[in-house]
């Protein structure tokens, strides 16, 4: 595997720092209000669940 020159990884460094230059107020933002909403367990929960019993349904059609 061939490594980046000089030149491109001081630009990709710049372009790393320029978005999170760039959202950065976007990010805290979204942390703020993530600190002030209520948790939803159940949001989380519903699709992990539905995942599993798809794929135990898969398992035992084989």
């Amino acid at each position: 595997m061939e490594t980046f020159s000089t030149w491109e990884s001081v630009l990709l460094g710049a372009m790393v720092l320029l978005i999170i230059f760039w959202m950065g107020p976007g990010i805290k933002a979204s942390i703020e209000q993530s600190k002030n909403a209520k948790p939803d367990w159940a949001g989380l929960l519903m699709p992990i669940g539905l995942v599993v019993l798809f794929v135990i349904f898969l398992i035992a059609m084989v």
